[in-house]
């Protein structure tokens, strides 16, 4: 299989890469964080194409695939992104592509390649666990629409979003797969609460409620609409190795470089053994890490559901198994300096500690594969 980038790919990567080193420094990230604004880079991002990056280019889209998303979403890892890019357009926009039909798609898109349209996937709930299937939010027929009622929590900057694509039970029972549809809502129209706060990587989220909230659209056959959601969030899964992936590189160079400098007993202490071992590990994780990766981006589009179940499960779990060392050799590495808030250790090992929960950790990903029958038939 060849590996090697095509050269619109490598110019993408160039020109993301760039961005990010201009305008994503640590101490950049820290004014964005103090900032109410935030990163003023969302139309950056727009004008790049990357708002419009998975859309056809009928469409207004940039025309690209996973490739293309595995691209910028390690180099975001890399800068530790504050935006919304995870939510609106690799999650969001893989439900748009998947369900909406074509005259959504064309209302939306554009909208979305352009900035002015942020989305948030509201669907997980307290009893869940990860099950995409446990779904208690209920939609019921109003006349010619859909009236929802139920919460859903830890909304991926739902908080900021200007639509909502929540689940809701239409039928069944509440962890049947059939019966579940996918509608679009406006977090500001009358029936629904939103509760926004930070989370521990310095993202934002959002417990939400539904109390006869209208649907303004339904994407897709209502009822029939898990399997292209389990679609997309394999998709996403596939997306967030990669960002874990860039996370994890600079936090190895991050650890390598600081093992260079600071010296002890009249030596820097790179040069101890242990430590050196220790330094070799992390490498050792970072680059089995980016294997997995690869293999989630190359299954991401794959259509056997349980093939590209297979591969994205194995790769969660090892993303996950990767992360943890990574994460805890970095800060034992630095030492007390890698828990402050003032350098940019910890605040890698929390996105990626992060990143190991969103749909799923390594020890639920790795029982899904001991289910799915292991990563080879």
């Amino acid at each position: 299989m060849d590996f090697d980038l095509s050269d619109d790919q490598r110019l993408l990567k160039d020109s993301v890469d760039r961005l990010i080193a201009e305008h994503y420094g640590f101490e950049q990230r820290k004014k964005y964080l103090a900032t109410p604004a935030g990163s003023p880079l969302w139309a950056r991002y727009a004008d790049l194409g990357l708002l419009g990056l998975p859309f056809p280019e009928s469409q207004g889209g940039f025309g690209g695939g996973p490739v293309e998303t595995m691209i910028v979403m390690e180099a975001f890892g890399r800068g530790l992104i504050l935006e919304p890019y995870f939510a609106t357009v690799v999650l969001g926009g893989g439900l748009v592509r998947r369900l909406a039909s074509p005259a959504q798609q064309a209302e939306w898109v554009p909208a979305i390649a352009a900035g002015t349209l942020r989305l948030a996937f509201a669907h997980l709930e307290r009893q869940a666990r990860w099950n995409l299937a446990d779904v208690a939010t209920q939609a019921r027929r109003d006349g010619d629409g859909w009236v929802l009622h139920g919460e859903k929590g830890v909304v991926l900057h739902g908080d900021t979003a200007d639509r909502l694509l929540v689940t809701a039970r239409i039928a069944g029972a509440r962890t049947d797969r059939d019966g579940i549809g996918l509608f679009l809502l406006d977090p500001a129209g009358a029936g629904v609460t939103r509760r926004g706060y930070p989370t521990q990587d310095s993202l934002r989220a959002a417990e939400i409620a539904f109390d006869g909230a209208r649907a303004e659209a339904v994407l897709g056959e209502p009822g029939r609409a898990l399997p292209a959601i389990e679609a997309a969030v394999d998709a996403a899964i596939a997306a967030l190795c990669a960002e874990a992936v860039g996370a994890m590189t600079a936090l190895q160079q991050l650890t390598l470089d600081y093992l260079k400098t600071r010296t002890q007993f009249g030596r820097a202490i790179g040069g101890f053994q242990a430590l050196q071992h220790r330094a070799v590990d992390m490498l050792t994780a970072v680059e089995q890490a980016r294997s997995m990766a690869l293999l989630a981006t190359v299954m991401a589009e794959e259509p056997d559901a349980d093939e590209r179940a297979r591969a994205i499960a194995a790769a969660k779990t090892q993303i996950g198994r990767s992360a943890r060392l990574v994460g805890q050799e970095a800060i034992q590495l630095h030492g007390g300096i890698g828990m402050t808030m003032e350098y940019a250790a910890g605040h890698y090992f929390k996105r990626l500690t992060m990143i190991d929960q969103t749909f799923g950790d390594a020890d639920q990903h790795l029982a899904r594969l001991a289910a799915l029958g292991g990563l080879f038939r």
